[in-house]
């Protein structure tokens, strides 16, 4: 399952900018698409901060972050082509790769036997239980190590949505503005993906 299906509705419940600012993404990577590379730099200045922000709260370290930036937006050039807005926003596409090419990196790293543990092995992750409200629950090292193989196993809707609040830090309203998703439909992606987390972090 691919994320269009997070943004299935992008423009119900939105007013006229997000709208505005959806169609001129399209615009702009079919002018990628086209060749022209000064829409590949106006993509660049309006996902930037997004991409960044998710690659340096997987990576954890920022020359990595970078790297992964750089590798997001050369393959967003050479797949322009490839971009489908009915399977979802320009924001999307680009947070999917970025995810994408950070867990790679991520295992690449672990691969290479002289390598440095990595931050993220000894992170202490907190994710509030939805069942609880406010309290939460404190993951240890290998507690976050289980929990980063159930994230693999949940629909990627859930997955996105989960990363980008826990992961880069945004609230639901900011997630739901990020992805040009309705509120309730980013509450449930959520509360659905924790509990399932949940469940399989249970012993």
């Amino acid at each position: 399952m691919l994320l269009g299906t997070v943004i299935d509705g992008a423009n119900v419940g939105w007013g006229g900018a997000a709208a505005d600012a959806r169609v001129a993404d399209r615009e702009t990577v079919q002018r990628m698409a086209e060749g022209d590379p000064e829409a590949l730099a106006l993509v660049y200045d309006r996902h930037i901060r997004s991409v960044f922000g998710l690659a340096m709260r997987i990576m954890q370290d920022q020359g990595h972050a970078e790297d992964v930036v750089q590798e997001v937006f050369s393959q967003a050039w050479a797949q322009a082509t490839r971009y489908d807005a009915t399977r979802g926003s320009v924001a999307a596409w680009l947070l999917t790769m970025a995810r994408t090419q950070a867990i790679d990196k991520l295992r690449s790293q672990r691969a290479k036997p002289d390598s440095a543990p990595l931050p993220r092995e000894n992170a202490v992750v907190d994710l509030p239980d939805p069942a609880v409200g406010a309290e939460h629950h404190v993951l240890t090292a290998e507690s976050a190590t289980q929990l980063r193989a159930a994230l693999t196993e949940l629909p990627v809707p859930q997955r996105i949505a989960i990363e980008l609040a826990y992961f880069e830090g945004l609230t639901q309203t900011q997630i739901a503005g990020r992805l040009e998703q309705p509120l309730g439909t980013v509450k449930t992606r959520i509360r659905t993906g924790l509990l399932k987390l949940r469940e399989a972090l249970q012993p």
